[in-house]
């Protein structure tokens, strides 16, 4: 074989690979062409909803609670699924709380199902028929699937706590809390009492230490979307503001009469889910939901 530095076969079929590299990636051609249809292309409507494991914790009591999520691939579709063969669990009930209204794009964490202390290497799963594909994720009890949903280790940041009456059940983390109203159509008030440890993130508070910066406060936010129901929601303010008591309040204006799940998340400094979504990481956000059975 010839030296390369002298111009000799093995220098030539350097710069012939080299040569053929470029321009398989010069614009128009045939192998830029493959790349780019083989990259998916976004769409708002008629894509595929993947539901999410995001991992289990162990209860006081011995059981063990899984988180679920979704990633519906739309832009701007919002489907309704009902329980049934296009949305349901097994084995066991279809129905585990699962949403039937589906927000666009990635929502980690907005429900959990517990299953018992003996539930050892048994799977829970989730399907979802959408877009043409159907989509089943199993839940399980696999020892590094374990999260910490109930507290930031680091700087033991803790998720919000949230009631639905001020002197009421509290709800803190995934969980969360729930409760039953009435109201008549088309328009409900909607009050929540939510509250937070103000504890800032562990990564945070050491950069700004490195900088010498002052801290910022810690960050804190409430939002409400539609869970359940026959028709549309439209809030009048979907992420309105807690007063020095922790209460906010807000409207909700129904489409049509019926019976209506609400879900209302309250996220602190981790920031809110669809932003925290490593596995053995989830916390800190609580869940809220209210059923309302609009007459």
């Amino acid at each position: 074989m010839s030296d390369p530095r002298r111009g000799g076969t093995a220098g030539v079929t350097v710069v012939r690979v080299a040569l053929l590299a470029l321009l398989a990636t010069a614009p128009g051609s045939a192998a830029q062409e493959r790349n780019v249809r083989d990259v998916p292309i976004p769409h708002d409507v008629g894509q595929s909803i993947s539901p999410s494991f995001e991992g289990w914790f162990e209860n006081v009591d011995g059981t063990f609670t899984l988180s679920w999520g979704y990633f519906n691939r739309n832009y701007e579709e919002r489907p309704d699924i009902p329980i049934g063969p296009s949305n349901q669990f097994s084995p066991g009930p279809a129905d585990r709380g699962q949403p039937t209204h589906f927000l666009t794009r990635r929502h980690t964490g907005i429900f959990t199902t517990v299953v018992p202390a003996d539930f050892g290497d048994q799977t829970l799963s989730w399907t979802i028929i959408r877009g043409g594909a159907a989509i089943s994720i199993p839940g399980h009890l696999r020892p590094e699937w374990m999260i910490d949903a109930m507290m930031e280790a680091p700087s033991r940041n803790t998720p919000p706590v949230v009631r639905f009456d001020p002197a009421g059940e509290r709800g803190q983390g995934p969980t969360g809390v729930r409760a039953d109203v009435r109201a008549a159509f088309p328009t409900a008030t909607l009050t929540v009492w939510a509250t937070d440890d103000m504890v800032r993130k562990m990564r945070e508070q050491q950069r700004e230490r490195d900088a010498g910066a002052e801290a910022p406060a810690a960050r804190f936010g409430i939002a409400w979307s539609k869970y359940r129901g026959p028709g549309t929601v439209t809030f009048a303010e979907p992420e309105p503001t807690t007063d020095a008591t922790g209460q906010a309040i807000t409207t909700a204006t129904f489409s049509e009469p019926g019976r209506y799940v609400l879900r209302l998340l309250a996220w602190d400094d981790t920031g809110p889910p669809a932003f925290v979504m490593a596995v053995g990481f989830q916390c800190c956000w609580t869940n809220g939901y209210l059923t309302i059975d609009v007459q």
